[in-house]
C-alpha cells in the first residue's frame, strides 16, 4: 500500500485528518504534519521525512501539501529530488486526501497521483452554474428530483 504524508501550515493537516477519518475512518500508512509557527524550515523537513520513512512500506510515498510553492511543499519536493518512490502534490484538498486513501491499494504511484489530481480538479466547482444547469431542462426533457 502507497504511504501517504498529508502537510501544511498551521493546522491543516490535522485538521484534514479530522475530516478524512470522519469520512474513511482510521488509517494505516498515513501520517499527518502540521507546519506550525514555532517550527522552522529544516525541523519541517525532518519530520516530513520521518513521517515518509513511519508510512513507506516499499510501494512508495505520496505527500499531499496545501501550498504549491509554500513550506511544506518546498520541503516535500526536496524529499522528492534525493529520495526514490516519492511524489508530491500541492494545492491537495480534501476529496484528494479522502479519495487517496481509498484508492491508493492496488495501484501504482503514478497511478495515484493521476487519479488523485482528476479528483481534486472534477471537486472544484463554481455551484452557481451547476444549479442553473441543474435547474435548465430542456423543454421535453421531464426534470426529476436530484441532478
Amino acid at each position: 500500500m502507497i504511504g501517504i504524508v498529508v502537510s501544511g501550515h498551521l493546522n491543516f493537516a490535522t485538521g484534514m485528518q479530522s475530516a478524512v477519518q470522519a469520512i474513511t475512518g482510521e488509517q494505516e500508512q498515513m501520517k499527518y504534519v502540521d507546519f506550525v509557527e514555532s517550527m522552522s524550515t529544516d525541523e519541517l523537513e525532518a519530520q516530513l521525512r520521518q513521517a515518509a520513512k513511519d508510512v513507506d512500506s516499499g510501494e512508495g510515498v505520496l505527500f499531499l501539501t496545501d501550498v504549491p510553492g509554500g513550506s511544506p511543499s518546498n520541503r516535500a519536493s526536496a524529499i522528492l529530488m534525493d529520495t526514490e518512490n516519492v511524489e508530491v502534490i500541492a494545492g491537495t484538498n480534501l476529496p484528494m486526501i479522502a479519495n487517496g486513501a481509498f484508492e491508493r491499494d492496488g495501484v501504482s504511484l503514478k497511478e495515484l497521483v493521476d487519479i488523485l489530481l482528476d479528483i481534486g480538479t472534477s471537486c472544484i466547482q463554481d455551484m452557481r452554474k451547476e444549479l442553473e444547469a441543474a435547474m435548465a431542462c430542456e423543454p421535453e426533457v421531464e426534470c426529476v428530483d436530484g441532478l
